[in-house]
């Protein structure tokens, strides 16, 4: 008898588990970085697409 992991169940296989998370944990420090930096620079290089993807910032 073999049991399925939730992985498993929607196709992810275990050597893809690491990169996947790693880059969705990379994404998000992006995000969360230029998204609630107050350094002006960073805050004027992703002005215009924070907000086209409706991310206030003031």
């Amino acid at each position: 008898m073999t049991t399925k992991t939730a992985a498993g169940a929607i196709g992810i296989s275990a050597s893809k588990i690491i990169p996947l998370s790693m880059t969705a944990m990379l994404g998000l420090f992006f995000v969360g970085f230029v998204g609630f930096s107050h350094m002006e620079v960073v805050h004027n290089a992703a002005h215009d697409s924070r907000h086209s993807l409706a991310f206030p910032c003031h």
